[in-house]
């Protein structure tokens, strides 16, 4: 769950970045708008998986025993 929560925030976190850039959302542009079923789906999961990440901050890390 983490590994697919962290991939889709990379995936909202490059999309923005195209926005910022370069004026291009590559979510709507694939999903056909930005008012599009898919594209809000993926706009819906890309944010859920970013307030479970925000559980990442709060855990634990595993010692190294190197």
């Amino acid at each position: 769950m983490d590994r697919l929560s962290l991939i889709l925030v990379i995936i909202g976190a490059i999309n923005w970045g195209l926005i910022a850039l370069f004026q291009f959302d590559l979510v709507a542009s694939l999903f056909g708008g930005q008012d599009a079923f898919l594209s809000r789906i993926v706009y819906g999961l890309v944010g859920l998986a970013g307030l479970y990440c925000i559980t990442l901050l709060f855990r634990e890390r595993e010692k190294s025993t190197e």
